[in-house]
């Protein structure tokens, strides 16, 4: 097992919260529902420092010794009714008037049960969970009553919960079966038992942990493998409703000892006491597949969570520092990501730090595959893309880029058929109902983000083909190219004069297919005379005919100009000024002949008459007409 060797990808955050270590007059207790500390000061009366979430959130009371010391101790969710437990059977309410306590309307509600604990499911609502099952008790302070709302009866040896997904996991006396119990308000739902496999297993309470993993329930079972007595976890899904929860995953820790386990942007962290280090495992990555269960190994070797120095008070100007002591045997874990030293008085969010960790991982693709999953993984991926393009590969990288785009374009594909779901074929009331539930993924690169990443290797020898690969996998993912994408890669085409490359994108339609990239290529003709053709075709595509017209005279193609304008505008709406004085410019006479006699039997269809109305502003080209051609009207070239 690797030690840390300044490498560290875990950190205790520097968000802490200090609070009164435990000592022989006080007690500490958390909450994981409402993320708060209780410090409890025992002597006379007893004094409660409540702290958390954050560190600046503090409320402060005295309440009496009155009933034995406390075992339990939670807020509401509105911090308006405190559930106090000091025996086995009850459960006090103390009701708050702002930050403080009524305490002569103290109600106690006893049971003929074991309590186990209690959690709030709603401001006035709580549900005890005991030997005999689940239920949960309505507070009406207004009443001074606590009313039973709903019951389930199971016997129950002991139990887990996760505040995430308001899911209680008991595991019953009769088979040591697990069931998951959905406990929200006035609702009790029992769910499909976990799938252990051998009915005669026995689960200790020490061993499970229950959390969200990519928005999943999952109970997380630490066992040892019979076969090399090594220690592992299982890892078993709420798949969905009615589906039992099924061991999908198993991560291999090849230790034994004692674990603690947290959970950290969807990320499973085993920590190991006797080794001082942490494992990181993501169940989104690929693993060996044995029956239908995916076998992981740890993302990296195992390294320590980074050193914390905890500063403490001093009349120097500098203060003392105190090296925390890590994965110390006072640390107690909750669930996702908290850690708490009672002892030292500290409570510490767990965070992921990405780029050490990217050090790590060698394999870009594996790397790509976890950058995608992970909340602060976009800058860090387009960081590792950038790298797979600079000078130090020269393009001998573009098989691992190639995959590497596939991966990010196939998440980019969702979203893009997402959004234009989202704007086509439904009312506008569905589509803003939609539109705020629709969330991106984890990481989204778009093409925007990757222009940004091209832009450093621009007129390199390898672009043109990075930029080639690139587009292909937008195509085969039917994500059409945008603007600044696609003139990024025309210039790189018309660099390196890859004009029959240009016209194969414009022909299947792999570009932007707009007036601006047109006229981007327009702006560019006098590279190759290619490239104005191509802008054509492309403004054709799109029925751009006005522009196309425009480059027509502009080159001299009076006739062709004239034929698309009549097939397009029609005939009424051709100007003859334009095209009079174009074929003027061209100094032909047969050209300037042949529209002038066009527009001439335009005049008489539509006019009855040879002559142009005054409103053309023809009389120039009429006389040149007249000084030309009136003695001769022989060679005659109509335009069809």
């Amino acid at each position: 097992m690797e030690k840390s060797n300044g490498i560290h990808y875990i950190e205790l955050s520097n968000n802490f919260i200090r609070f009164d270590a435990v000592s022989q007059l006080t007690n500490v207790f958390f909450d994981d529902s409402n993320k708060q500390i209780f410090a409890v000061r025992s002597g006379g009366a007893t004094g409660v420092v409540v702290k958390g979430p954050v560190e600046d959130t503090v409320i402060t009371f005295c309440m009496s010794d009155r009933g034995g010391a406390i075992r339990s101790i939670k807020f509401s969710p509105d911090n308006q009714i405190l559930a106090v437990q000091r025996k086995e059977n009850a459960v006090e309410f103390v009701f708050f008037q702002g930050e403080q306590p009524l305490l002569q309307d103290i109600i106690t509600h006893q049971v003929k049960t074991l309590i186990y604990g209690f959690v709030w499911v709603h401001n006035r609502e709580l549900a005890l969970i005991s030997n005999t099952g689940v239920e949960i008790f309505q507070i009406l302070p207004e009443k001074r009553q606590v009313r039973s709302v709903k019951a389930l009866s199971i016997s129950i040896k002991w139990f887990a919960w996760c505040c995430d997904a308001n899911v209680a996991l008991l595991c019953t006396t009769e088979g040591n079966t697990l069931v998951p119990v959905l406990v929200k308000q006035k609702v009790i739902t029992k769910l499909p038992k976990v799938d252990l496999g051998n009915p005669s297993r026995e689960v200790q309470e020490s061993k499970v942990t229950l959390g969200r993993v990519y928005g999943v329930l999952a109970v997380l079972i630490l066992q040892s493998n019979s076969a090399t007595g090594m220690m592992e976890v299982e890892v078993h899904l709420l798949n969905g409703p009615g589906l039992a929860p099924r061991k999908c995953h198993v991560l291999r820790l090849s230790l034994i000892g004692r674990f603690a386990i947290n959970t950290v942007d969807n990320l499973i962290v085993v920590h190991h006491q006797a080794t001082a280090t942490s494992l990181l495992f993501d169940i989104a990555l690929s693993g060996e597949v044995i029956d239908d269960v995916t076998y992981h190994a740890p993302i990296t070797p195992g390294r320590s969570i980074k050193p914390f120095g905890l500063k403490l008070p001093s009349l120097s100007p500098d203060g003392q520092i105190l090296q925390c002591e890590l994965y110390s045997t006072n640390w107690v874990l909750f669930q996702p990501n908290i850690v708490i030293d009672a002892k030292l008085g500290c409570m510490w969010y767990l965070n992921l730090s990405i780029e050490p960790l990217c050090n790590l991982i060698s394999d870009r693709i594996r790397l790509t595959e976890f950058l995608l999953q992970r909340s602060s993984g976009k800058q860090m991926l387009l960081k590792v893309v950038g790298q797979l393009m600079d000078d130090q590969y020269k393009g001998t990288l573009l098989p691992v880029l190639e995959t590497i785009f596939d991966k990010i374009n196939k998440i980019y594909s969702s979203w893009v058929q997402l959004e234009l779901q989202n704007q086509t074929a439904l009312p506008s009331n569905v589509k803003s109902t939609i539109a705020k539930s629709s969330t991106p993924p984890i990481v989204l690169i778009e093409q925007s983000d990757m222009v940004q990443i091209f832009q450093p290797i621009a007129k390199r020898t390898y672009t043109e083909t990075v930029l080639m690969l690139y587009l292909q996998s937008l195509n085969k993912y039917n994500i059409s190219a945008q603007e600044e994408l696609s003139k990024m890669v025309i210039s790189e085409l018309m660099r390196n004069r890859s004009f029959d490359t240009l016209r194969r994108l414009v022909s299947y339609s792999m570009l932007l297919e707009s007036k601006s990239v047109a006229c981007f290529l327009l702006a560019h003709s006098d590279v190759n005379s290619a490239i104005s053709q191509v802008a054509i075709d492309m403004l054709g595509k799109i029925q751009a005919h006005e522009i196309i017209i425009e480059v027509m005279l502009g080159q001299g193609k009076v006739i062709d100009a004239l034929r698309l304008a009549k097939n397009s505008m029609g005939l009424e709406k051709v100007p003859a000024r334009k095209f009079l004085e174009a074929a003027y410019k061209t100094q032909d006479d047969l050209i300037f002949h042949s529209v002038y006699r066009f527009f001439q039997m335009r005049n008489l269809r539509m006019y009855e008459t040879l002559a142009f109305p005054k409103a053309e502003q023809c009389t120039e080209f009429i006389q040149h007409y007249n000084t030309t051609f009136a003695a001769d009207s022989a060679n005659k070239l109509q335009i069809s």
